[in-house]
């Protein structure tokens, strides 16, 4: 064990156990223990959730309280389930889908909890009733590792020494939601013991939605003079259904509704982890982690048969029964399972002087993956689910994936005077990825061995020029290795049935992130603010292009940029407290290239895209927006004490436009249009945007004695209807909602991500403290 290995290296030094921590308020600058920083000489705009925001607000899921409550986030409600949300901060992404190109590392007590088979993040597998504590921290800091191009979460759970005592919330509404928490913490002695346990259940307020959410979460820990402890375990048992974007004609008739199904993820999660310190003296300290993750994941979506169009024994637009077509294999069930493995550990040695906190340490991140995928055919029913054909499954892929990744890093905080603080950081990222096709032996398959090796720099420094006024500033570097699925999805010519099917995998290259924050912050009585420059210039984005609703493929993508301005402002008055957050986010392409868009009404219409005999391709230009990133967003939030028992609240969350996936060159526009090489006209409908939208919520805490509290939050109280993202893409189906069997009857529409309707929650908590 980590923590005897410690124990033993140095004798224990008594002096230690009275060490007292710094009373102001500190920031973690590495995933694990042991470089925590006074929060004002951090050259970054460091946002955080505490433990009392993070319990006053336990009716949002994660996802959701983030995007109400931190500056510069907004929430993309991709699948329809509050579970299974997009967290964009800055223009990068964490996000449970696969496809979306990932940008945000998400650590557990210093366990990187991005998945090793596409850098996914599972919300549904965070422990929310252990939480304690959320850090994000922007921009490339390379002490985060791989992954760190926009930023990096880091989530700190609960222990029995701050814990003590038991607690219960039950709560329940609209949609058909049940939930239950408890939670218990105890001390006796040197050692504390802490578990919590959850239940989530929803019938899902879009039709055919139900889900299902079971955590639990149990850790020992030790405080014996200079040794500390934490074994931790998390248990996640899932069932989530995502019934994803909608036809624009659909979401008029009925906004409830749903495009195919089913679209079903299952999960079982189990995360064992050690985390220990060591005191060697009054001023050096050694920290570490092990750890071991697995997760099973199983999916099943039904899919149009994207096979159909074009089948001449099928389609009528091939000639078929007459030009009528068949309803014959139009739909298909994919199905997935994958076991995820990871495990490894980090060490590092840290020493805090009168002027200066250094650290050196080495991390080891170990994962493999097995994935298979298979396909069965049929045909859709009254409800656009799959009814299968009976010739059975077909299997498509079988694939092992492994990666290995070494970090050495180092950092050194100096401060040459009391005023200034100067922090440098570097480390060396190596990640080997290979990929084996257990399906087909011969090429062309999945088979490849992949090297990847970087030096990833920083530097920064925060100036005090009064008292309760800072300027900082800090420019950095970090870079993402391209994933198993990303490798083996990366053949335009063989497009994959995401999560669902691969390629033979071209070389992807990795990702390589350049930021550059400024800023300044202050805080007078009462009121605290902050303003923020930022800028981050991506080389070989990997981007996922779409071919169709449920298909695309990996490639590179030269240049992109996200640049914008924080500002934010928090106060108190009387019985009042304000905050009010805006961001402006450009995230843009800085280079030009031909991407697949067959469903953008300007395909096929320049000469450099259409030099091969394609049809299908729009020229993206330097200066195109990003699709699926607000350029502005305001955040307002509202608590008024009316009395020591009562508190109201209320937040608001706008955001402006934004293009819709598959309109990366933001020239779509409905109507007909022809190409070049003279195919068409054909006739595209939406306008390619999902328009902005302001969302009002209201909740109130009660506390009826010393024991019980009453809490309840409406969500969107003025029952907007509005998108929070979209895409291009083909609708094969006709008004009443059947098949139609000849594809030149589809229609090419924007697809939304619908907004939930007006909700009303409510929760009774029992302290039995």
């Amino acid at each position: 064990m980590l923590a005897v290995l410690l124990s033993t290296m140095v004798p224990s030094l008594a002096a230690a156990a009275d060490i007292e921590a710094p009373t102001v308020e500190v920031v973690g600058l590495s995933p694990i223990k042991g470089l925590e920083q006074p929060r004002d000489e951090v050259p970054a705009h460091v946002q955080s959730l505490g433990t009392r925001v993070l319990r006053e607000n336990r009716l949002q899921p994660l996802p959701e309280l983030l995007g109400s409550r931190i500056s510069g986030i907004n929430v993309n409600e991709i699948q329809g389930n509050p579970y299974q949300a997009d967290v964009n901060f800055r223009g990068f992404s964490a996000s449970p889908l696969l496809g979306t190109p990932q940008g945000i590392s998400v650590y557990q007590d210093g366990v990187r909890i991005n998945e090793p088979f596409g850098d996914t993040v599972n919300w549904d597998l965070v422990p929310r009733a252990a939480v304690s504590s959320i850090d994000l921290i922007p921009g490339s800091n390379p002490l985060f590792g791989l992954n760190t191009l926009g930023g990096a979460l880091s989530i700190r759970t609960k222990d029995g020494f701050a814990n003590p005592g038991a607690a219960l919330m039950a709560g329940g509404g609209s949609f058909g939601r049940r939930e239950l928490e408890a939670e218990y913490g105890a001390k006796r002695g040197d050692l504390a013991l802490f578990a919590a346990g959850s239940t989530f259940r929803e019938d899902g307020w879009r039709d055919f939605s139900p889900s299902r959410v079971a955590q639990s979460f149990l850790k020992l820990s030790q405080q014996r003079g200079p040794l500390e402890w934490d074994l931790a375990y998390t248990h996640a048992d899932t069932d989530l259904v995502g019934n994803g974007l909608l036809p624009e004609s659909m979401l008029q008739a009925r906004r409830q509704g749903i495009f195919t199904k089913p679209d079903n993820t299952r999960h079982r999660l189990h995360l064992l982890s050690l985390g220990a310190s060591y005191w060697l003296d009054d001023k050096a300290r050694l920290t570490g982690t092990l750890y071991h993750r697995s997760n099973r994941v199983r999916t099943l979506n039904g899919d149009a048969n994207d096979a159909f169009e074009g089948d001449a024994a099928l389609d009528g637009s091939a000639g078929a029964n007459g030009g009528l077509g068949f309803n014959t294999d139009t739909a298909a069930s994919n199905r997935t399972a994958t076991e995820q493995r990871g495990w490894g550990g980090a060490l590092q040695w840290s020493r805090i002087d009168d002027n200066n906190h250094v650290a050196f340490g080495l991390t080891a991140d170990f994962g493999s993956s097995t994935f298979q995928q298979t396909t069965e055919l049929g045909i859709f029913d009254s409800q656009r689910g799959v009814t299968s054909s009976g010739a059975g499954e077909l299997a498509n892929n079988r694939l092992n994936g492994k990666s290995r990744s070494w970090g050495l890093f180092a950092t050194d905080t100096y401060k040459p005077w009391a005023d200034l603080a100067i922090t440098t950081s570097l480390r060396l990222n190596q990640t080997r990825v290979t990929t084996q096709d257990e399906l087909r032996a011969a090429a062309p398959n999945l088979d490849g061995d992949h090297l990847y090796t970087k030096l990833n720099p920083a530097f920064g420094a925060t100036w005090t020029l009064a008292p309760g006024f800072s300027l900082f500033a800090n420019a950095a570097q970090g870079n993402r290795a391209p994933s198993p699925i990303e490798l083996g999805c990366a053949d335009r010519a063989n497009p994959c049935s995401l999560p669902n099917a691969m390629q033979a995998d071209p070389f992807l290259d990795q990702v390589v992130t350049q930021t550059f924050e400024a800023g300044a912050r202050g805080k007078t009585g009462r009121l605290r603010w902050n303003a923020t420059l930022f800028r981050a210039d991506n080389r070989d984005d990997i981007l996922f292009v779409g071919t169709s609703t449920s298909q695309g493929y990996f490639t590179n993508f030269g240049r992109t940029r996200r640049e914008g301005i924080e500002l934010g402002a928090a106060a108190e008055i009387g019985a009042l407290s304000l905050r009010a957050d805006y961001g402006y986010v450009k995230a843009s392409y800085q280079s030009a290239a031909c991407l697949l868009a067959a469903n953008n009404s300007t395909r096929g219409q320049t000469a450099a895209c259409t030099a091969g005999g394609q049809d299908d391709e729009i020229l993206v230009q330097a200066g195109n927006r990003i699709p699926g990133i607000p350029l502005h967003s305001l955040k307002l939030g509202a608590d008024w004490h009316a009395s020591t028992d009562w508190t109201l609240s209320a937040d608001l969350v706008a955001y402006s436009s934004q293009y819709l996936r598959g309109n990366e060159n933001n020239a779509h526009q409905p109507g007909a249009t022809a190409d070049l090489l003279g195919g068409g006209p054909r006739n595209f409908l939406g306008a390619g945007t999902a328009p902005g939208y302001a969302v009002l919520n209201l909740a109130t805490r009660v506390k009826l004695d010393s024991r019980w509290q009453l809490s309840a939050r409406i969500n969107n109280l003025l029952d907007r209807r509005y998108a929070t993202a979209g895409a291009l893409a083909e609708n094969p189906f006709n008004a009443a909602g059947v098949f139609q069997t000849n594809s030149d009857d589809w229609t090419r529409e924007s697809f939304y991500a619908p907004g939930a309707p007006r909700s009303i929650f409510i929760a009774v908590n029992l302290s039995l403290d």
